[in-house]
């Protein structure tokens, strides 16, 4: 019993359990779901600024910051307590085009030859981290929302623009993994 919470879960059962926070959140309070938002409750609580984005009563959006600590909570006694000790098994063929990267170490899910503090103050480690951060940051502002908030919440109330826009996080994710980040990880 123990292995079925330790290892990943089929699509047939996490997709189903992911997708049915939609109608419960819908039933139980009319929220609506979304990671991204969060951000800016908790931006709106702790900043004294005189910002006219954050004025408003995030009180009454408490509930997404449990939510988003849940989130956390879960993802820390995950990985301390479920994770399994052995390094992550990728495709043969994702491992030698890795390799040609000087990415051999597959310990966690974020291989550590390129996410460290070392890597961190270099062009590669600053192109990553800091400046793909700030334009994901972005993305999501102008997108009106995160990819969980479009793709599971927008999609399931049958939104146009949650259409339009997880058709755009597939499109820039594909070129990202196909055509950016090789470019990238040859510096």
């Amino acid at each position: 019993m123990f292995e079925s919470i330790t290892n990943p879960w089929p699509w047939y059962i996490a997709g189903p359990l992911i997708g049915l926070t939609v109608p419960a959140l819908l039933l139980l309070g009319n929220k609506t779901f979304g990671i991204s938002s969060s951000l800016r409750h908790i931006c709106a609580a702790c900043l004294p600024a005189n910002v006219p984005f954050f004025k408003y009563d995030w009180k009454k959006e408490i509930w997404n910051l449990f939510f988003v600590a849940g989130i956390l909570a879960g993802g820390f006694i995950a990985v301390s307590y479920l994770s399994e000790p052995y390094a992550v098994n990728i495709h043969p063929d994702l491992a030698s085009e890795l390799k040609g990267y000087g990415i051999e170490n597959y310990s966690s899910l974020i291989p550590p030859d390129i996410i460290n503090w070392n890597n961190l103050f270099s062009l590669k480690g600053f192109l990553l981290m800091v400046a793909g951060g700030l334009m994901v940051g972005f993305g999501t502002r102008y997108a009106g929302g995160c990819t969980s908030g479009h793709a599971i919440m927008g999609l399931s109330n049958l939104q146009l623009p949650s259409l339009i826009a997880t058709i755009s996080f597939m499109i820039g994710g594909i070129i990202m993994a196909n055509l950016i980040l090789p470019s990238i990880l040859s510096l």
